[in-house]
């Protein structure tokens, strides 16, 4: 089945809340890393000009970014509880010790505006709320750059989606006919997003092949 049609049938089946939901568990949650973040806000503005959720763009903007600062807050609560927990599976990709050791130095070299650039990267921005709160980094300052990574996240992709659809529409070009080559242009460029970040970090290469047992 085409990923571009699940995504569109699930918006139109569950509304607001369906997104919000998604949303909230890609922004924090651990079961929440395989989800399409990105595709599904461009989406949801997409079809916001045909009044698929009954309220106006900005509103859906305003739900949907309370939705990923909601997920992220979720995340960082459950990293610092249980974090140091999950980072000990030697035998793990996701949550190998080394992986904790690298965010630590990450975040010390960088600081909380980690918080705002993850936002721009699936699967990482899933992971790093938790390692965030592993690592003991301040609550005060991932709060400010967990509600400006939402904001910046949030709003210019849903936008982006809604502002094409309305631009198409005015100059009489039926969307419908549309809606799925652009979803999944844009899946595609979401999903190479992670890979190329991960194949550029040298460690991360490495920690690759030995997983899947490639020895150089």
């Amino acid at each position: 089945m085409i990923p571009g049609i699940d995504i569109i049938d699930f918006i139109r089946a569950f509304g607001v809340l369906g997104v919000m939901g998604i949303i909230f568990a890609e922004s924090g949650l651990l079961l929440g890393f395989f989800l399409p973040g990105d595709t599904l806000l461009f989406s949801a503005g997409f079809l916001a000009t045909k009044d698929v959720f009954g309220v106006s763009i900005h509103v859906l903007v305003l739900y949907l970014t309370v939705a990923a600062i909601g997920g992220e807050a979720i995340g960082y609560m459950f990293g610092h509880k249980v974090g140091h927990r999950i980072f000990r599976r030697k035998d793990s990709f996701l949550f190998h010790p080394d992986n904790l050791v690298r965010a630590e130095k990450f975040y010390e070299k960088y600081g909380p505006v980690t918080i705002l650039l993850a936002r721009f990267i699936p699967v990482v921005r899933t992971f790093v709320p938790i390692v965030a709160g592993a690592t003991k980094m301040d609550l005060r300052a991932f709060s400010l750059y967990n509600v400006l990574g939402a904001i910046l996240w949030v709003a210019p992709v849903t936008y982006a989606g809604y502002f094409l659809g309305d631009f198409l529409e005015a100059h009489g070009i039926n969307i419908d006919n549309l809606i799925l080559p652009i979803i999944g242009v844009v899946m595609l460029l979401t999903l190479s997003s992670p890979l190329i970040h991960m194949l550029r970090d040298r460690e991360s290469r490495q920690q690759l092949m030995k997983n899947l047992r490639i020895k150089k």
